[in-house]
């Protein structure tokens, strides 16, 4: 709902959420990329008021590679959304192994900030394997966030591709010691959503998973989920995706390459004018690449 895809207004996410928790989601992710903390207070907020409803648990994430950046970052988020602690708080976005050694200090940070009571549960959300894999070996780790779907979409191992059956295989590891897993793009950003029940289906089906995050915008999002995971979604059910894509804008692109050095799944290349265009195959539509153009011309339709 933030303002990289959809761009609701305050009230309208806002209200989304507190419809979403009425009718049973009890999970919501955010991030401090996302700049989503704005609708989530006042929904929070409203939540709080209604004795009939629990309030969700909330995991947040920090880009930061460094110690005082991550620590400020859970201040923030704790100081915007109303809270005396968060459930779960990642590094987010870590780009495969090397990635998490770079962001050692980070990690120190989000410990010692769970060590104070200010975190429950702390780890790493990840398109890559070796980044999922490396978590099993680190005893402080409590939960991972990794990218998994049924084409494997987006799915990176280290600098190179990599497959759905090796990401499963870190999630089960991951798992069996003990750590929490839920997972993202299910419907590989929107491209696979067509198949929608096949999708989660097959992520909700790992040995391993415990949860599953997906996008919801509207209030038929909403109520189309919690039929899925109510059983009470027909099987034959398939949403209409037929007018959603992100592409760039030709007649605004200036060839910068901010959106290209942006993109985790490299998805967007030079194309014969010497102008980023976006490879729909690759594109995971994460969104991450339309708020670093300088010049708004990528949009998500």
């Amino acid at each position: 709902m933030g303002f990289s895809q959809k761009n609701l207004s305050l009230d309208e996410g806002a209200r989304l959420i507190v419809y979403a928790v009425r009718s049973g989601i009890n999970f919501l992710d955010t991030a401090q990329y996302y700049d989503t903390y704005r609708y989530l207070r006042p929904a929070l907020d409203e939540i709080k008021t209604d004795s009939s409803l629990e309030i969700p648990v909330i995991c947040s994430k920090t880009l930061e590679p460094g110690y005082d950046g991550a620590s400020a970052a859970v201040d923030d988020c704790l100081e915007k959304l109303g809270l005396e602690q968060i459930d779960i708080f990642l590094l987010h976005e870590v780009r495969g192994i090397n990635d998490l050694r770079a962001r050692a200090d980070a990690w120190q940070a989000l410990r010692d900030k769970k060590a104070a009571g200010l975190i429950k549960a702390i780890g790493i959300s990840t398109h890559h394997i070796d980044a999922c894999m490396a978590m099993a070996d680190i005893p402080s780790c409590d939960v991972v966030f990794p990218l998994i779907n049924k084409s494997g979409m987006g799915i990176r191992n280290g600098e190179e591709s990599g497959t759905r059956e090796q990401m499963a295989k870190a999630i089960n590891k991951c798992s069996k010691l003990g750590i929490g897993v839920f997972t993202m793009k299910a419907f590989g950003g929107g491209n696979l959503i067509e198949n929608y029940v096949d999708c989660l289906d097959y992520v909700t089906s790992l040995e391993g998973v415990d949860a599953v995050m997906i996008g919801m915008g509207s209030y038929d999002e909403v109520d189309t989920a919690v039929e899925y995971f109510e059983s009470r979604l027909d099987i034959a059910y398939h949403p209409d995706i037929s007018r959603k894509r992100m592409m760039v804008d030709q007649s605004d692109c200036e060839g910068c390459g901010t959106c290209k050095a942006r993109c985790v799944s490299e998805a967007i290349f030079w194309n014969k004018n010497g102008l980023a265009e976006i490879n729909v195959d690759k594109c995971v539509r994460c969104g991450y690449c339309a708020p670093v153009c300088p010049v708004r011309a990528i949009v998500f339709l």
